[in-house]
């Protein structure tokens, strides 16, 4: 294309395309981060966990597949894995 193309507004005619950057997206898990989802399938106390599944948590947490609600006596809520 041509500058003076560009300035008087001139595309082209090649076809735009629209690219889908997130279409193939996952988020890389442990074997064991993935039976601690299975075992978070429904919230459950922070303390109720494990010193070690606690650890594991906070992981899952950094990678957004976990939310952890409350400050005081918190509670994890695992959210839904996208399966690919």
């Amino acid at each position: 294309m041509k500058v003076s193309e560009l300035i008087a507004g001139n595309e082209s005619p090649k076809k735009k395309e629209k690219y889908d950057i997130l279409s193939n997206f996952s988020i890389w898990t442990t074997g064991e981060e993935d039976k601690l989802l299975e075992k978070l399938k429904d919230p459950i106390k922070l303390r109720h966990l494990d010193e070690h599944e606690q650890f594991r948590v906070q992981a899952l947490i950094r990678k957004s597949l976990v939310t952890k609600i409350g400050s005081q006596d918190p509670t994890v809520v695992a959210n839904e894995k996208p399966k690919i």
